[in-house]
């Protein structure tokens, strides 16, 4: 009981990070994924000048070190404010853009560098601030906030499209997200942020005194053989995120899935990434996290050798989505648990401001990886052959946590 009564006392820093995280930044990749068919067949953009869009999320990795750290200094609810006011304004701008692809850029680049304070950098702090026994589950809880709503929003808003067309979609997200906003923001705890340690009780430090400790806490994280593994992890596992993020109903159609089907495909990868949260972060808590790490991240290889194979029946397609949405899943975990694993709280967003970025700059690298595939052949088989190799790789190097852990936890709470 006194694992889950420590979800209940949290409760309102968690439901605001869950409602945050499942508005935020994080389903801009299902609302871009929906409405990209319609708005390509419209603007006359070709398949692979569109696919360059996802290649500006390298600005995310210019970002992600500056919010992590901001989130650690000035705290969660004034960092998040930021992309909370920009989110719907963005969305409003893609509505206006007409046939400009330049304008849709811009929009895209506002989007893509200031909204990211509304990603799991900022909000899983709440967790970690919070909770110690259920860190994992509380994880876990946080992360499905995307999931639920994709799974619930995206088969609503695919179909949105067919009847009212894009730019009446992306007004639609607009309003919503508007809403959802306010609402997160009025949850927020209006406590300090606490740059102390929460598992062993040390208080916070002044916010002063956390700005000038960054002379001495990046050269620290540099120094820890965690950190590197963890770097290589995300740069490999996270070349295929753009068929998630921009690219997942062409994928399918371009496997012979239907129209039709391509709202099933959504339900399907939101709901494989809820499931791989809440498996993930329960498994996290009780069993050895390099392990649950390798099994969760090696999974989307599968998904994508599947998808390159000339087996496109829709249960395969239907198994690989979902084999990709549990990995999407159960990195938010992943990634947040072992950073609170072996770092100390009073750095922990700045060390997950540096890993997030790595993963954005190989969803950059990805897209225009793909960019190049598809003018290249005109199919995406080449690009899920590159990638699944990648996180074949990638998934493989989270084993070496488990050799010797007590002696890689260095900046782990005393």
């Amino acid at each position: 009981m006194a694992y889950l009564s420590e979800i209940a006392t949290a409760w309102r820093p968690i439901l605001a990070a869950t409602l945050g995280m499942g508005t935020g930044m994080s389903i801009a990749g299902t609302v871009t994924s929906a409405i990209a068919p319609t708005l390509v067949a419209d603007t006359g953009w070709d398949k692979a000048q569109f696919a360059l869009i996802g290649s500006l999320g390298v600005l995310t990795a210019i970002a992600m070190p500056f919010i992590g750290r901001l989130a650690d200094v000035i705290g969660v609810r004034a960092t998040a404010a930021i992309g909370l006011v920009l989110m719907p304004l963005t969305f409003l701008g893609f509505s206006l853009c007409g046939g400009s692809f330049a304008l849709f850029a811009v929009f895209y680049v506002i989007q893509t560098f200031f909204c990211v304070t509304t990603t799991a950098t900022v909000y899983s702090r709440l967790a970690v601030q919070h909770v110690v026994k259920a860190r994992g589950l509380a994880l876990a809880i946080i992360a499905c906030g995307p999931a639920v709503f994709s799974a619930a929003g995206g088969p609503l808003l695919n179909d949105y499209v067919e009847v009212h067309g894009w730019a009446a979609a992306y007004r639609a997200m607009a309003l919503f997200v508007t809403v959802t906003g306010i609402v997160t923001f009025l949850l927020f705890p209006r406590d300090a942020p606490d740059t102390g340690d929460a598992a062993s009780g040390a208080a916070p430090k002044a916010r002063t005194q956390a700005a000038r400790s960054a002379r001495s806490d990046y050269p620290l994280i540099l120094r820890s053989p965690p950190f590197w593994i963890l770097l290589g992890a995300m740069l490999l596992c996270n070349l295929p995120l753009t068929l998630v993020l921009v690219q997942l109903k062409m994928l399918v159609l371009d496997n012979g899935v239907t129209g039709t089907g391509a709202s099933v495909m959504f339900t399907t990868l939101a709901a494989g990434m809820l499931l791989g949260r809440f498996l993930t972060g329960v498994a996290l808590d009780r069993l050895p996290p390099h392990l649950v790490s390798f099994v969760t991240m090696v999974l989307p290889a599968m998904g994508l050798f599947a998808l390159a194979s000339p087996q496109d029946t829709m249960t395969i397609v239907t198994l690989s989505v979902f084999c990709l949405g549990f990995a999407v899943g159960a990195e938010g975990d992943v990634l947040a648990f072992l950073v609170a694993r072996y770092f100390r709280t009073a750095i922990y967003s700045s060390v997950l401001g540096l890993l997030t970025a790595a993963a954005a700059l190989s969803n950059g690298g990805g897209a225009l990886l793909l960019s190049w595939s598809l003018a290249r052949t005109g199919h995406f088989n080449q690009f899920l052959l590159i990638a699944g190799t990648g996180v074949l790789l990638g998934s493989s190097l989270l084993l070496l946590l488990g050799r010797g852990e007590r002696q890689t936890r260095t900046l782990a709470p005393a």
